[in-house]
Protein backbone atom coordinates (compact mmCIF):
# COMPACT_ATOMS: atom_id res chain seq x y z
CA UNK A 1 0.00 0.00 0.00
CA UNK A 2 3.09 2.60 1.28
CA UNK A 3 4.69 1.70 -2.59
CA UNK A 4 1.10 2.26 -4.16
CA UNK A 5 0.53 5.84 -2.68
CA UNK A 6 3.96 6.72 -2.80
CA UNK A 7 4.01 6.01 -7.03
CA UNK A 8 1.11 7.95 -6.92
CA UNK A 9 2.63 11.34 -5.17
CA UNK A 10 5.54 10.59 -7.63
CA UNK A 11 3.36 10.79 -10.43
CA UNK A 12 1.69 13.59 -9.47
CA UNK A 13 5.01 15.50 -8.50
CA UNK A 14 6.23 14.65 -11.98
CA UNK A 15 3.00 15.80 -14.02
CA UNK A 16 2.56 19.00 -12.01
CA UNK A 17 6.26 20.33 -12.06
CA UNK A 18 6.70 23.43 -13.66
CA UNK A 19 8.04 22.90 -17.38
CA UNK A 20 9.96 25.52 -19.53
CA UNK A 21 7.38 27.56 -21.60
CA UNK A 22 9.67 26.75 -24.70
CA UNK A 23 11.01 24.09 -25.60
CA UNK A 24 13.93 24.33 -28.56
CA UNK A 25 11.20 23.99 -31.82
CA UNK A 26 8.80 26.63 -32.76
CA UNK A 27 6.72 27.20 -35.66
CA UNK A 28 4.98 29.84 -37.07
CA UNK A 29 3.56 32.53 -39.62
CA UNK A 30 5.71 35.77 -40.58
CA UNK A 31 3.62 38.59 -42.27
CA UNK A 32 5.75 41.50 -43.94
CA UNK A 33 8.10 40.74 -46.97
CA UNK A 34 8.81 38.17 -46.89
CA UNK A 35 5.68 35.95 -45.63
CA UNK A 36 5.74 32.57 -45.20
CA UNK A 37 6.25 29.63 -42.47
CA UNK A 38 8.94 29.80 -40.09
CA UNK A 39 10.68 27.18 -38.26
CA UNK A 40 12.96 28.20 -35.87
CA UNK A 41 15.32 25.53 -34.15
CA UNK A 42 17.40 26.30 -30.74
CA UNK A 43 20.75 25.45 -31.37
CA UNK A 44 21.95 26.38 -27.64
CA UNK A 45 21.01 28.45 -25.36
CA UNK A 46 21.56 31.80 -27.24
CA UNK A 47 21.76 30.12 -30.94
CA UNK A 48 19.40 29.22 -33.44
CA UNK A 49 18.54 28.21 -37.13
CA UNK A 50 15.79 29.98 -38.91
CA UNK A 51 13.89 28.70 -42.02
CA UNK A 52 10.94 30.15 -43.53
CA UNK A 53 9.21 29.34 -46.94
CA UNK A 54 6.66 31.33 -48.42
CA UNK A 55 6.47 34.04 -50.89
CA UNK A 56 9.00 37.09 -51.61
CA UNK A 57 6.22 39.87 -52.35
CA UNK A 58 2.63 39.35 -52.50
CA UNK A 59 1.04 42.62 -53.26
CA UNK A 60 2.32 43.03 -56.88
CA UNK A 61 0.52 42.77 -60.08
CA UNK A 62 3.09 39.54 -61.08
CA UNK A 63 1.82 37.22 -59.23
CA UNK A 64 3.61 35.11 -55.98
CA UNK A 65 6.86 34.57 -56.27
CA UNK A 66 8.86 32.01 -53.75
CA UNK A 67 11.18 32.70 -51.66
CA UNK A 68 12.72 30.37 -48.86
CA UNK A 69 15.71 31.34 -46.27
CA UNK A 70 17.84 29.76 -43.78
CA UNK A 71 19.57 31.98 -40.73
CA UNK A 72 21.77 31.41 -37.89
CA UNK A 73 20.83 33.53 -35.22
CA UNK A 74 22.64 34.69 -31.87
CA UNK A 75 20.91 36.41 -29.24
CA UNK A 76 23.69 38.59 -27.25
CA UNK A 77 21.08 40.50 -24.97
CA UNK A 78 17.97 39.37 -23.26
CA UNK A 79 16.01 41.40 -21.29
CA UNK A 80 14.21 39.88 -18.55
CA UNK A 81 11.52 40.92 -17.26
CA UNK A 82 8.61 39.70 -14.57
CA UNK A 83 6.19 37.83 -17.29
CA UNK A 84 8.46 38.10 -20.52
CA UNK A 85 11.50 37.23 -21.97
CA UNK A 86 13.07 39.98 -24.45
CA UNK A 87 15.69 38.40 -26.46
CA UNK A 88 17.37 41.03 -29.03
CA UNK A 89 18.87 38.51 -31.81
CA UNK A 90 21.27 39.29 -35.04
CA UNK A 91 21.57 36.92 -38.15
CA UNK A 92 23.44 35.88 -40.72
CA UNK A 93 22.05 33.78 -43.78
CA UNK A 94 21.24 33.33 -47.23
CA UNK A 95 17.88 33.71 -49.04
CA UNK A 96 17.17 32.60 -52.94
CA UNK A 97 13.72 33.69 -54.48
CA UNK A 98 11.85 34.17 -57.41
CA UNK A 99 10.96 37.93 -58.44
CA UNK A 100 9.41 37.39 -61.45
CA UNK A 101 7.33 35.14 -63.90
CA UNK A 102 10.15 33.66 -65.72
CA UNK A 103 12.13 29.98 -64.10
CA UNK A 104 15.43 32.33 -62.54
CA UNK A 105 16.18 33.06 -59.41
CA UNK A 106 17.91 35.82 -57.08
CA UNK A 107 20.28 34.69 -54.43
CA UNK A 108 21.05 36.93 -51.72
CA UNK A 109 22.86 36.97 -48.44
CA UNK A 110 20.52 38.24 -45.41
CA UNK A 111 21.60 39.87 -42.28
CA UNK A 112 18.52 40.36 -40.08
CA UNK A 113 18.11 42.40 -36.55
CA UNK A 114 14.85 40.53 -34.35
CA UNK A 115 13.45 41.45 -31.05
CA UNK A 116 11.16 38.85 -29.46
CA UNK A 117 8.82 38.75 -26.77
CA UNK A 118 8.71 35.23 -25.24
CA UNK A 119 5.92 35.06 -22.41
CA UNK A 120 6.96 32.98 -19.77
CA UNK A 121 3.88 31.19 -18.84
CA UNK A 122 3.06 30.49 -22.01
CA UNK A 123 5.17 28.57 -25.81
CA UNK A 124 4.01 31.82 -27.87
CA UNK A 125 6.77 34.38 -29.27
CA UNK A 126 5.65 37.28 -31.31
CA UNK A 127 9.00 39.08 -32.60
CA UNK A 128 9.85 41.96 -34.81
CA UNK A 129 12.38 42.17 -37.61
CA UNK A 130 14.60 44.28 -40.25
CA UNK A 131 16.31 42.76 -42.56
CA UNK A 132 19.03 43.75 -45.45
CA UNK A 133 19.36 41.97 -47.91
CA UNK A 134 22.66 42.21 -50.45
CA UNK A 135 21.28 40.80 -54.13
CA UNK A 136 24.48 39.63 -56.10
CA UNK A 137 22.52 37.08 -58.15
CA UNK A 138 19.91 38.77 -59.83
CA UNK A 139 17.52 37.27 -62.87
CA UNK A 140 16.84 40.95 -64.14
CA UNK A 141 20.42 41.23 -64.80
CA UNK A 142 20.10 44.20 -62.58
CA UNK A 143 23.32 45.35 -60.74
CA UNK A 144 24.03 44.17 -56.91
CA UNK A 145 21.73 46.19 -54.40
CA UNK A 146 21.07 46.24 -51.12
CA UNK A 147 17.21 44.95 -50.22
CA UNK A 148 15.45 45.56 -47.13
CA UNK A 149 12.63 43.53 -45.62
CA UNK A 150 11.09 43.00 -42.09
CA UNK A 151 7.77 42.38 -40.69
CA UNK A 152 5.79 40.76 -37.56
CA UNK A 153 5.68 37.13 -36.77
CA UNK A 154 5.03 34.70 -33.79
CA UNK A 155 5.58 31.32 -33.22
CA UNK A 156 4.52 28.60 -31.19
CA UNK A 157 6.81 26.04 -29.18
CA UNK A 158 6.92 22.97 -28.82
Amino acid sequence: MRASIFAFLLAVAVIAAPTPAHAGVGLGVFFGEPLGVTLKIDLKKKTALEVLVGVDDYDDDRGRDGYAHLTFLASPFVAKGESVLIPFRLGIGAAVYDDGGDDDINFAVRAPFEVAFQFRTTPIEIYLELSLAFVFLDDEGRDDHLDVGGGIGFRFYF
